[in-house]
């Protein structure tokens, strides 16, 4: 008597996707002990036929312990092309590329890793309603507070980035040689931070302590009539300033300004107010780089005259990022930045082998800026270049990055376009 034998299944994942799972239905045979399976080869999704004999566990052991092995597939070793020499093998107690053979072998393998958990998105903000784009940055936008600025975090969250840093826009009418405008309760920055906590509980909120967005001036300190740069009285204004942001509900205040003792100060005034629970984190290699230059165009903060060398670091120093580094762990910072990113990868290097504390990278206006116009003019792939700038960024040591390409690179990271 015929019996219907039931229809096999195989399931294989592909390796691009192993959510994706393909099925496919054996050859229907009646009344026969041998049938037709189809197989999936994962490394090439070919189709192949194996031959099933329909025995037993208890007949193909049977057969092992006789020494009737089934014939495996044959191999073969892939010829070089025609003209290619032979040789001996050399003799090598070490061939790295062994571990370098396949996708699988290298991922295994893999030292740095990174996740959207890593990044900081800064955003630019400004007091209109409507988005304005930046030139010099293409895909980046001052946002309106109220409009704009929510729909940027909402992606951002959506693909997996929760922690955002705010630089504002200023009116013009608002700024003055003491940039008073900076601890203002009711200002830009403190009325953003309380809609974003709001509407989005779980974010963190980084902000920007230094008076370079508020000073006539376009300097990060109190300008005295001989153009020196006033450091005890900025650092003055800048503890009013980060008390402020920390009464709106920042969690983390970012002094950028690179004034002498700015950081112990700062950690006094948050105690004394009860901020215990608000971090420090110091730019505390930030480099008088002419990377910076979009940045400035986004929030229109250039110095009405001079340059910032008196009191940001000069780009050919590396010993000197030692002081900085020492007087910030002593005065109580929580996280060290170092600010360019990829031109100060041995910077950042060297903080993480001198400091516990962990390490931010800033990946600046002008890097995110040059990728950017090279994935345009086709010079660069884009999204492989910014992927590969953000891996050297966690390779050389930075357990935070600062960086324009947060969404973007987490939407590359989620598997999505």
């Amino acid at each position: 008597m015929l019996t219907t034998l039931k229809m096999a299944s195989m399931l294989s994942l592909t390796p691009c996707n192993p959510q994706v799972a393909r099925r496919i239905d054996s050859e229907k045979c009646v009344g026969l002990k041998t049938r037709k399976l189809a197989v999936i080869r994962a490394s090439r999704e070919q189709e192949t036929s194996v031959e099933s004999k329909g025995l037993s566990i208890e007949e193909c052991e049977a057969n092992a312990v006789a020494g009737n092995f089934p014939d495996p597939p044959l191999l073969t070793k892939p010829a070089g092309p025609k003209g290619t020499p032979v040789v001996k093998p050399l003799v090598l107690t070490r061939r790295p590329r062994r571990n370098r053979k396949s996708s699988t072998l290298r991922s295994t393998f893999q030292e740095t890793t990174i996740s959207a958990a890593n990044f900081v998105l800064p955003l630019f903000i400004h007091e209109g309603e409507e988005d304005f784009p930046i030139g010099a940055m293409p895909g980046c936008f001052r946002l309106g507070w109220r409009h704009g600025l929510l729909d940027e975090v909402y992606k951002a969250k959506d693909v997996g980035v929760k922690s955002f840093v705010l630089f504002p826009k200023i009116p013009d009418a608002l700024k003055s040689p003491t940039g008073d405008e900076a601890f203002n309760d009711n200002g830009l920055v403190p009325r953003a931070i309380r809609l974003l906590k709001d509407k989005f509980p779980d974010i963190v909120i980084y902000t920007d302590v230094a008076l370079d967005p508020y000073s006539s001036d376009g300097h990060d300190g109190i300008v005295r009539e001989d153009g020196v740069i006033m450091n005890d009285e900025t650092v003055h204004q800048l503890c009013k300033q980060a008390v402020s942001q920390a009464r709106a509900g920042a969690d983390i205040v970012s002094p950028s300004d690179m004034m002498d003792g700015r950081i112990g100060a700062i950690r006094a005034a948050l105690d004394a107010e009860g901020f215990q629970d608000v971090s420090i984190m110091s730019y505390t290699a930030k480099y008088a780089s002419s990377f910076y230059g979009p940045f400035r165009e986004a929030l229109d903060s250039n110095p009405r005259f001079g340059d910032k060398k008196t009191y940001q670091m000069d780009p050919a120093n590396y010993r000197e990022a030692l002081i900085e580094m020492e007087a910030d762990d002593a005065e109580g910072a929580d996280i060290l930045l170092v600010k360019p990113g990829l031109p100060y990868l041995d910077i950042i290097r060297l903080l993480r082998d001198n400091s516990s504390l962990p390490i931010a990278a800033y990946q600046v206006s002008g890097e995110y800026s040059m990728i950017k116009a090279g994935g345009v003019l086709k010079m660069v792939d884009e999204e492989k270049v910014m992927m590969e700038s953000l891996l050297c960024l966690r390779r050389a040591g930075a357990d935070i990055i600062l960086t324009y390409f947060a969404r973007q690179a987490a939407t590359v990271l989620a598997g999505m376009k």
